[in-house]
């Protein structure tokens, strides 16, 4: 398993060689991205890119699990997470 990580601006730097675009450019279309998914799952809808992610919302219920220090039960109160899953290609490319 790889220990590196790939930052923004690595990504960013990277898409902009390849396609030619100026980075600045390429930056606003990722942020873009990234806002308008995230406005749309907090929505509640459910945003797909075909054969690649899929980000949706979740709720999850109330329960109770355990302080890890002290033992202590605890209330965890009911929420919202967002769920990804990981589409065909993207499955396909990793193996």
């Amino acid at each position: 398993m790889a220990d590196k990580s790939i930052t923004k601006t690595e990504l960013v730097a990277s898409i902009a060689s390849a396609t030619g675009q100026s980075q600045s450019a390429v930056s606003s279309v990722l942020d873009s991205l990234f806002s308008t998914v995230s406005e749309a799952v907090a929505k509640g809808s459910k945003v797909s890119i075909p054969g690649w992610l899929s980000f949706e919302q979740v709720a999850t219920s109330a329960r109770t699990g355990r302080n890890p220090q002290t033992g202590e039960e605890i209330k965890i109160p009911a929420g919202k997470r967002v769920k990804v899953t990981a589409g065909s290609k993207l499955k396909a490319a990793v193996k």
